[in-house]
């Protein structure tokens, strides 16, 4: 019997994190091929080389090159049109039955693009979603519509993939694949943790992610300046920094973190990538999650602590009550801080429950896609939703 070969396509460390499990579940089983491409800011220096990690875990198949060392958007639309030539060449070569891609960088629209026009079936996850400040949301829905199968994270995200003309029947509500990890990696020990960063933690600790609203012009150095500003008066709090993705003015951002962690360092200290471990492991010993990151919204709320969510990035995603929403200037976003700290506040996060589930998503999207009939399953029909 022929396996069944399952293409998976990575292009940064966040969502390699939330891939892992899915991609251990495929390459246990039997009747199962992994192939795995790696690409985007695992394979750039700048970004940490996170291809390295990778290669302990899983035979990479192929690598490809697209970053050209530029965050701007006539870079990034280059390097989109490069990616989609290597990756039309390397499924000519991998020839696989599932491609299977996550969310909705520009790097995996590359690879759907090229994907569609071979024929290849294409399982699509944490689709349906919105993030209102970022060119992803366009990408996103746009994967949607070259996708054939459909994984997403909760019963609203189902209904808008639908909402979007595809089939109830190809659109599965399996949960936050974010989850699985909390739940199957052993994280860190606090003292083990601290060994593994060389930072010693306060009684008071935040992680710190902020990304580029992608269709905002030129608001990072600004946006990211206010929430410095503001995180320079906390008292007795030491700062975990993770730099921005390779998007447009990401540079900026992590200009400004190396900056602010040189003169901070008693209190502050800065990575390029934490890896799935680490990163998990510290949201264990924060008070908050603070930036713009999705993880706020589907990890943070598991470990029952705040996330102060910035600006309009995630604008549209279903937030958990742990989420404070501020906007990107000084006052609302010191007015975050004195709410997460509240005990009003405090007895809101105890009783917290994470809405994107509490695991297993791995294990059902691998039994969808070892299972599903791929007859004629190219052939789409707009699903119209009746009035």
């Amino acid at each position: 019997m022929n396996k069944r070969k399952i293409c998976v396509v990575t292009g940064t460390r966040a969502e390699y994190g939330l891939l892992y499990w899915l991609m251990k579940e495929v390459e246990a089983d039997n009747a199962l091929e992994l192939q795995l491409i790696v690409t985007g800011m695992h394979l750039s220096p700048e970004f940490g080389l996170t291809y390295k990690i990778i290669e302990k875990d899983f035979k990479i198949d192929k690598k490809i090159e697209m970053l050209l060392s530029s965050d701007t958007s006539v870079g990034i639309s280059k390097s989109m049109g490069l990616a989609q030539i290597s990756f039309a060449e390397s499924f000519e070569e991998l020839k696989p039955d599932i491609l299977v891609v996550l969310g909705d960088r520009y790097e995996i629209f590359s690879a759907v693009s090229a994907a569609m026009i071979a024929r290849i079936p294409i399982a699509h996850l944490h689709g349906g979603e919105t993030t209102e400040g970022a060119f992803d949301e366009s990408i996103r829905h746009s994967i949607t519509k070259m996708s054939h199968l459909h994984f997403t994270a909760t019963d609203e995200y189902r209904n808008r993939v639908i909402q979007l003309g595809e089939h109830p029947s190809r659109v599965f509500n399996v949960g936050g694949l974010g989850i699985d990890n909390i739940k199957r990696l052993e994280l860190l020990n606090r003292e083990e943790f601290e060994k593994s960063i060389d930072f010693k933690l306060a009684k008071k600790n935040i992680i710190v992610t902020f990304h580029p609203v992608t269709l905002e012009h030129s608001t990072a150095k600004k946006q990211f300046q206010n929430l410095l500003d503001v995180i320079d008066t906390l008292e007795d709090t030491r700062l975990i920094f993770t730099k921005a993705n390779s998007d447009t003015d990401g540079r900026v951002i992590n200009k400004m973190i190396d900056e602010y962690v040189s003169k901070n360092h008693d209190k502050a200290v800065g990575f390029s990538s934490l890896g799935q471990l680490r990163y998990l492991s510290a949201l264990q010993y924060v008070d908050a999650m603070v930036g713009n990151s999705s993880s706020g919204l589907a990890e943070a709320p598991t470990f029952k602590i705040g996330t102060i969510n910035i600006g309009d990035r995630q604008k549209g995603r279903i937030m958990a009550d742990s989420v404070i929403s501020a906007d990107p200037n000084i006052e609302s976003i010191r007015d975050a801080f004195v709410k997460l700290y509240s005990s009003e506040f405090q007895k809101v996060l105890s009783e917290t429950d994470n809405p994107y589930g509490d695991g297993g998503a791995s294990k059902k999207i691998k039994d969808i896609i070892k299972k599903v009939s791929l007859d004629d399953i190219l052939k789409k029909s707009f699903y119209d939703i009746k009035a």
